[in-house]
């Protein structure tokens, strides 16, 4: 038994496959990001889930992909962690855009593959290896048009009473906007930034308005700029996107690729559909 996993950090998808390919389970968990997450909180998560737990001795081989995976120092860690709970599996442990890539690119082909979710993140695949330019820092310093940087601006907006009024009366039936329950789980609980884009949605929903249409061009200009076009030839490669912001923002997307002369590719909310098709061909 495979399992395929893709995983952010507000959630992950799991799916479990025989050697054909045919699906044998589906579940989710909450995210496993191990730069947010320890050892301890990364295995209760794994527990949690019956189907997960029940068949950790039957999985052959885990490939996983996640968010927080992009040096060598997090892909030990959580290397080790599933060795020793999925005993019996070989381990691989992928950067998230790694899924993007196998779920958007057809094998061989060149494309830039961007992640728009919770967090984000821009790679350039040459056909084999994926290239960054932009080494992460996290989501207090970049994650340029996420979900947390959207929720960081409307927590902003509203603490500012910058928010619209019947906005603002909105966001206070739909969230709890109590200072001290804020700041705990920002700064107290793991996981704050999943928490700050539990508020993404609610800036989808109003999208149209003039209060959200400013972060939501601000944001896609800084991902633009900031990682599109660090990779040279970013008008000759298909663009793709991988994400839920990109795919709820995907008519934004459009128009601000077009205003700067770049080719959108294929927008997927999430990628772990197209990884059974590439684990079935070439593992």
């Amino acid at each position: 038994m495979k399992l395929l996993v893709d995983s952010g950090s507000t959630k992950a998808d799991w799916i479990a496959i025989d050697d054909k390919g045919k699906v044998i389970f589906t579940t989710q968990t909450l995210g496993l990001n191990p730069e947010v997450l320890t050892k301890e909180e990364l295995i209760s998560r794994l527990d949690n889930k019956f189907d997960i737990s029940h068949n950790k001795n039957n999985a052959t081989h885990i490939y996983f992909y996640g968010a927080g995976c992009g040096t060598d120092r997090m892909k030990n860690f959580l290397t080790a962690i599933f060795k020793e709970y999925f005993s019996n599996a070989i381990v691989s442990v992928f950067e998230d855009t790694y899924a993007a890539v196998y779920a958007t690119t057809p094998k061989n082909e060149k494309a830039i593959v961007c992640i728009l979710g919770t967090g984000s993140n821009c790679s350039y695949f040459d056909g084999k290896v994926l290239h960054q330019k932009v080494q992460s820092l996290g989501y207090i310093a970049m994650d340029d048009c996420s979900g947390n940087r959207f929720g960081r601006h409307l927590l902003r907006g509203y603490y500012f009473n910058k928010m619209p009024l019947e906005m603002a009366q909105e966001f206070e039936k739909e969230f709890n906007v109590d200072p001290d329950f804020i700041k705990n789980k920002l700064y107290k609980e793991p996981n704050p930034n999943a928490y700050l884009a539990t508020f993404a949605k609610f800036l989808i929903r109003h999208k149209d308005t003039d209060f959200c249409k400013i972060y939501i061009n601000e944001e896609l200009e800084a991902f633009v700029e900031n990682y599109i076009k660090q990779f040279d030839n970013y008008r000759e490669v298909p663009i793709h996107f991988v994400g839920s912001i990109a795919f709820y923002l995907k008519e934004e997307l459009t128009e601000i690729l077009q205003k700067n002369d770049i080719k959108i590719g294929n927008v997927l909310r999430r990628p772990i559909d197209g990884l059974i098709a590439y684990h079935v061909l070439n593992t």
